[in-house]
This record gives structure tokens, C-alpha cells and sequence, in this order.
């Protein structure tokens, strides 16, 4: 079975490639999202602790602050695409 962190490196890799290969606007937007969602699900793989508790009154609790940051990331990235989409709209009825 595939771990969380070798599927993050996996869509990373992806995101990459797409981005070497590709040279369409949109192409390019979902490149770096795939960039950008590989390495949240590779670090949230990393923070993982079996058999710890959530830290809402535990006893063995475990770090909230990475879950914390990757939920962060994701919003960031979805502010990010929007507005990126937004401007390769704009671009494409300015162009023609």
C-alpha cells in the first residue's frame, strides 16, 4: 500500500511535469494546484501519529499545528487559482 507521503511526491511530480510540459494558462493553474496539494498531503502524511488522541481535552494528544498550516495552504491556493483564472479570462477577452 501507497503511504501518504510517497502519493504527495507522486502529484507533485505530476504537477511538475505539467508544468515543463504544458503551455496553456489554465493547464498551468491546475499544475501548480496539483504542485501545491502534493505537498499538503505530503506533509499532513508526515504529521500523522497513529493512536494519538484529537487535542480537544486528550490524554496522548497529537500536533494540531500542521493540519492547522495545510488548511491555511488550501485556502491561500484556492484565493490564489480564482484569481489567477480571473486574470487568463480577462487576458483572453482583452486579447481577441
Amino acid at each position: 500500500m501507497i503511504s501518504p507521503e510517497q502519493a504527495g511526491v507522486v502529484i507533485m511530480l505530476i504537477g511538475i511535469y505539467g508544468l515543463m510540459a504544458k503551455r496553456e494558462p489554465v493547464k498551468l493553474v491546475l499544475s501548480i494546484n496539483l504542485v501545491s496539494l502534493g505537498l499538503v498531503l505530503f506533509f499532513i502524511g508526515l504529521a500523522y501519529a497513529p493512536g494519538k488522541d484529537v487535542p480537544i481535552m486528550p490524554t496522548d494528544p497529537v500536533d494540531p499545528l500542521p493540519a492547522t498550516l495545510m488548511l491555511t495552504t488550501l485556502v491561500v491556493d484556492v484565493a490564489i487559482t480564482s484569481l489567477a483564472l480571473a486574470i487568463i479570462i480577462r487576458i483572453g477577452r482583452d486579447g481577441s
